[in-house]
């Protein structure tokens, strides 16, 4: 039969050991512990095993027991992971050989424009106009970062355009390790495909936060350059592009002021209430002060507004009476 699956990083004995797991269903330990006989399989090697799982072409759960997954997942995992590694080779490659330095020196030649200033790292502050200017120095900062990302969006709301320019981007940062914080708009809740976006951002290592507060609109990478817009209210004018380290520093310090203030990003099944905001709801209608209510539940009296102020803007509830109305016809109270 050969070694089919060689293309895709699977050598012969892992092929081997993949193909005798779907014909045996799993690697159950009574599997190598059998009484002899006929029909006895000799027991699975546990360094060949884990080798299958770090593949992604096997699982093994809480018992211990490996099973093979589904051919046409177990395909599309080794794609991923062939696609991964060429990516990776391909990016060091491009670094130690300094390829986009390069590519950059030719326009020192080049007649001065305004979107060329995108490149000249010299400055400390630089004016980018239009939003192609903008969108060449993103890929410029993050090609180059190596730790961190921090970015907000006042909107709340992507467009499909920008989703699709900034998903390779933010993928290809997340691959690298870089850490990446994201601080969305309140309208994000009311928008699907941004939500959407963000949580699978999320699944891959993105940290997100939404803000029911008014935010800046910042990119700033590696605590060294940062980018924000010329016209807060007309993004699409240009942006500033600041090199200059008191003013990153500023902004950074901005920044995590805004982080601190926002929300974690609810998950998919976050649309029942936690115990604590059970515990608040069901004290809507038996406590009649803040600080009753706060000494029941064991907790200060501004740690127990802000949760009910959280469990407001969930429901979309103008006041109290109205958040305990809503919770009741959500089912959140018996």
């Amino acid at each position: 039969m050969g070694n089919p699956l060689a293309f895709l990083g699977v050598n012969e004995e892992e092929e081997r050991l993949y193909r005798t797991l779907l014909r045996r269903g799993s690697s159950s330990p009574a599997s190598g512990t059998q009484e002899p006989g006929p029909d006895s399989h000799p027991p699975f090697e546990e360094s060949a095993l884990d080798r299958l799982v770090a593949l992604g072409i096997a699982t093994r759960n809480t018992q211990g027991a490996v099973r093979p997954v589904p051919p046409p997942r177990a395909v599309d995992a080794l794609i991923d992971g062939r696609l991964r590694r060429l990516r990776e080779e391909l990016e060091s490659e491009a670094t130690r050989h300094s390829v986009i330095e390069s590519l950059f020196l030719e326009r020192l030649t080049a007649p001065s424009s305004p979107r060329s200033d995108a490149a000249d790292g010299g400055q400390m502050i630089t004016q980018l106009h239009g939003i192609e200017a903008v969108r060449e120095a993103i890929d410029e900062l993050t090609f180059f970062a190596r730790t961190e990302d921090l970015t907000t969006e006042p909107t709340g709301v992507l467009t499909e355009e920008s989703i699709a320019v900034s998903h390779p981007i933010n993928m290809r940062l997340l691959r690298r390790g870089v850490r990446m914080r994201m601080i969305m708009g309140s309208a994000i809740m009311q928008d699907d495909t941004t939500l959407t976006y963000m949580r699978e951002l999320v699944s891959h290592g993105a940290e997100v936060r939404i803000s029911h507060h008014p935010i800046e609109r910042v990119i700033i990478v590696d605590r060294s350059a940062a980018l924000t817009p010329i016209n807060p209210a007309h993004t699409s004018v240009g942006a500033l592009l600041v090199r200059e380290p008191g003013l990153v520093a500023t902004l950074v310090t901005l920044f995590e002021r805004m982080w601190e203030a926002a929300e974690e990003l609810p998950g998919e099944d976050a649309d029942m209430p936690s115990d604590i905001e059970r515990e608040i709801l069901a004290l809507l209608r038996e406590a009649d002060k803040d600080e009753t209510a706060a000494r029941r539940l064991g907790v200060s009296v501004r740690t127990y507004r802000k949760h009910l102020s959280t469990i407001m803007r969930r429901l979309g509830a103008a006041n109290r009476v109205e958040a305990a109305l809503l919770a009741h016809e959500k089912g959140w109270l018996s």
